[in-house]
């Protein structure tokens, strides 16, 4: 014999408040998760230094001796 169940009982379940909280909570999370790592990334990396290289003496012309 079929067991006949109303319609609002024979759901699996419904979005609702909780589940929105949850979702929330995890794009938050992953936020919080993303600015660590940038800012952990920002302090190791490598000091750039700037090298200065010497000018090289100007090309003199040779002198038209005569």
């Amino acid at each position: 014999m079929t067991k006949i169940v109303a319609e609002d009982k024979a759901r699996q379940g419904r979005w609702g408040w909780h589940a929105l909280r949850i979702l929330i909570a995890g794009l938050l999370l992953a936020f919080i998760a993303w600015g660590g790592a940038e800012i952990y990334g920002e302090l190791i990396k490598k000091p750039t230094t700037q090298e200065t290289v010497p000018a090289a003496p100007a090309a003199q012309k040779p002198s038209q001796g005569g």
